[in-house]
């Protein structure tokens, strides 16, 4: 046995004629009765008590101690108390060296993860309380990739909780509970026509914008942090190597996506609006904090700015924009007074990479080059998205075979 249990309410005591009898303590009826005692690993003493008529319950209790130490599955019981709170949001500081990505896990966690699983201690969780969680998120509308991703921090902190010694194994690891449902959706490219109409509709200060994401791939934040610098004429050659975004509300330079800079064609049509926009809406030099808010400041001489000359807000540029240009290319309805946009997550400036990626491919660029261009680290992740708009590959195949087989004169062609 990993201990013993101790009987409070009665003491041992020798007798006169030699005899062991029990006498009552002077905690006799009062208080928990049995108290289970064992020595941790770690050297330390740990108890429990039971009330009266329950030692049954204490000896079983014991009993599973010595079982999950002879297993090497010991838990102790302090630390499966703390919280999943209380561990993940120290566990979250430790998470990479990007603090907005830090900042982005504490706000996913905070939201819709602690509301549900925050007081639970660690020891006590089950299977079935990561199973309603996720149903509880779908029902509250947190689905596809966004809920996948705080699932997956939820997963992680409990993996490192067991790693830690809080709790046995990880609940997200059984074979019953399964992650939220991510759709996968085909993208579907925006036509030419499309593209040049939403040009068209964009305040004349952004239509360039859309050339540089239709015609170069880059990200809306990169489009928005583009430097004059950073745009090489001569060797016809853009060169992504920031892009701006929110810090905790603060807008900031940081690297592109991945932290993954690239170089990027300059296609001539598109160099001569960049040209046309610089001498319409000569470039400001703007000072932000690098890669956090409160970061060291850098001044770059940004490409897009605002009417008043600083950097462009992406809520502004969507309302006050983007949307009116989907608006006036009949893409999406016109608002109504007084009513907000229609919600278009599929025609957000993203759709001009999609677009890029499709006039890219159906020229016959390889997967590998147009990852490069995208700044996908992997190009198996390009394939996945954009192996469906290579319009050509079926027809290849046909033919290709369709030329083996009519050069092979023993191949039956009609039934006997």
């Amino acid at each position: 046995m990993a201990g013993h249990v101790q009987d409070r309410w009665y003491r041992t005591e020798t007798g006169a004629d030699g005899k062991v009898r029990k006498v009552k303590s002077e905690r006799y009826g009062s208080g928990l009765r049995y108290r289970a005692r064992y020595v941790g690993p770690d050297g330390t003493e740990k108890s429990k008590s039971f009330p009266d008529r329950q030692k049954r319950l204490a000896d079983q209790w014991l009993a599973h101690i010595e079982a999950d130490m002879a297993r090497g599955q010991y838990i102790d019981p302090r630390a499966a108390r703390i919280t999943f709170q209380q561990y993940a949001e120290e566990w979250v500081t430790t998470q990479g060296a990007d603090p907005n990505t830090q900042a982005s896990m504490e706000s996913q966690l905070r939201l819709h993860a602690f509301p549900y699983l925050g007081s639970r201690p660690l020891g006590s969780f089950q299977p079935a309380h990561v199973r309603d969680w996720v149903r509880q998120l779908q029902e509250n509308g947190v689905r596809g990739s966004y809920a996948r991703t705080i699932y997956s921090n939820v997963r992680a902190a409990l993996s490192a909780a067991v790693d830690d010694g809080h709790l046995p194994r990880n609940p997200c690891a059984a074979r019953s509970v399964r992650a939220p449902v991510v759709d996968i959706k085909r993208v579907t490219p925006w036509t030419p026509e499309r593209v040049f109409a939403v040009r068209a509709g964009m305040p004349e200060r952004y239509q360039a914008m859309v050339d540089l994401g239709a015609g170069c791939g880059l990200r809306q934040g990169e489009i928005l942090g583009l430097a004059v610098d950073a745009i090489d004429f001569a060797s016809e050659t853009l060169h992504v190597v920031q892009q701006l975004k929110l810090s905790r509300s603060k807008a900031v330079f940081a690297p592109p996506k991945g932290g993954k800079l690239r170089d990027v064609p300059l296609p001539g049509p598109v160099a001569d609006a960049l040209r046309e926009h610089m001498e319409r809406f000569p470039p400001v030099d703007t000072t932000l904090p690098w890669k956090v808010a409160g970061g060291p400041p850098v001044t770059k001489r940004l490409f897009f700015v605002g009417p008043q000359g600083g950097h462009v807000w992406r809520t502004s540029l969507n309302d006050d924009a983007w949307k009116p240009a989907l608006a006036a290319a009949g893409v999406i309805p016109a608002r109504e007074h007084g009513q907000s946009w229609a919600a278009s997550r599929q025609d957000g400036m993203h759709a001009l990479r999609h677009f890029y990626a499709s006039v890219l491919l159906d020229a016959g660029e390889n997967i590998k080059a147009l990852a490069e261009y995208l700044g996908h680290s992997d190009p198996g992740l390009t394939l996945r998205v954009y192996a469906h708009l290579m319009p050509s590959s079926q027809e290849r195949t046909r033919s290709a075979v369709a030329q083996i087989f009519s050069g092979n004169t023993s191949i039956i062609t009609s039934a006997d």
